[in-house]
């Protein structure tokens, strides 16, 4: 077991950005995050369970919920494997988020405060996929911001590939600590910053109690059990990609080998009809050679 508690667990990720007593470790994540946008001073941490509107209706269960000190609402979830329709429930808890904020049998007289999702995800969205991807409510034409009432931000971690000493920003640093954390020995960037000196008393795991130590070791197990049955299938699945490439491959090289015979054939001015019945190839195929 590394030095620091790996950060893509449950009992990681909440101990690092989901505690009360140590929220300052979240506030100067999201302050880098959203650098030049929004400065966060406190946060109010939130019940991460939204009841359902109506017994039809479906709860939400967020990894984080809080409230910075202007109002504004964030919704903090780690993602560690590809689900189909990811996007579509981002925008569900940002709705449910927004819809939550209404006052029920009054008219419509109340302002929303802006709700923010921010999406770490320990694995690429697609081939074409990105490290950040900025969401915002825009003019279609003009690219003008329309409301600031939805925000998303969507980390792929596995795009950031850095190392420690070409990180430039307190931001890439946050980031490298996180893909990195449950294997350091050390934690580098401690003296650049106070909060990454907190990081490194909180991550420790010789700092956890006898209980908390026995929850993150559940945790770390369900992480590598799930990590296992995903590179097993991700394994299983290349293997067959691999089987099928090299059936076609070979199919492909018969019939090439079969257009050769027939074009050297056909130099040799043999009739067409002999030629396709000894190569098995159509009269317009030997026609095109």
């Amino acid at each position: 077991m590394g030095k620091f508690i790996n950060p893509f667990t449950d009992f990681g990720f909440h101990r690092i950005f989901g505690q009360e007593v140590h929220k300052e470790l979240l506030i100067d994540f999201l302050n880098e995050l959203l650098k030049g946008e929004r400065h966060i001073i406190d946060i109010t941490f939130q019940n991460p369970i939204l009841q359902p509107e109506t017994i039809e209706d479906r709860g939400v269960i967020f990894d984080i919920h809080c409230r910075d000190d202007k109002g504004g609402l964030f919704v903090v979830e780690m993602q560690n494997g590809a689900q189909p329709y990811f996007y579509d429930r981002g925008i569900y808890y940002l709705s449910r988020a927004i819809s939550n904020q209404g006052e029920k049998g009054k008219d419509w007289k109340f302002g929303l405060c802006p709700v923010y999702g921010i999406f770490l995800l320990n694995y690429k969205m697609g081939i074409n996929s990105k490290f950040r991807t900025d969401v915002i409510l825009a003019d279609r034409d003009t690219g003008r911001m329309f409301s600031d009432k939805i925000r998303q931000v969507y980390l792929e971690l596995p795009w950031f590939t850095k190392e420690a000493d070409d990180c430039e920003t307190d931001f890439e640093r946050w980031l490298y600590l996180l893909k990195h954390m449950d294997t350091l020995e050390r934690m580098p960037f401690k003296a650049r910053k106070a909060v990454f000196d907190k990081l490194l008393e909180v991550a420790d795991v010789a700092n956890l109690s006898k209980d908390e130590r026995v929850l993150y070791d559940e945790a770390l197990k369900r992480y590598r059990d799930y990590k296992n049955t995903i590179d097993y299938a991700e394994e299983k699945g290349l293997e067959k990609g691999l089987e099928k490439g090299i059936r076609i491959g070979e199919a492909k090289g018969k019939a090439e080998e079969q257009r050769l015979i027939a074009a050297n054939f056909k130099k040799q001015g043999i009739n067409i009809e002999t030629i396709a019945q000894c190569t098995g190839l159509s009269a317009e195929e030997i026609e095109g050679l």
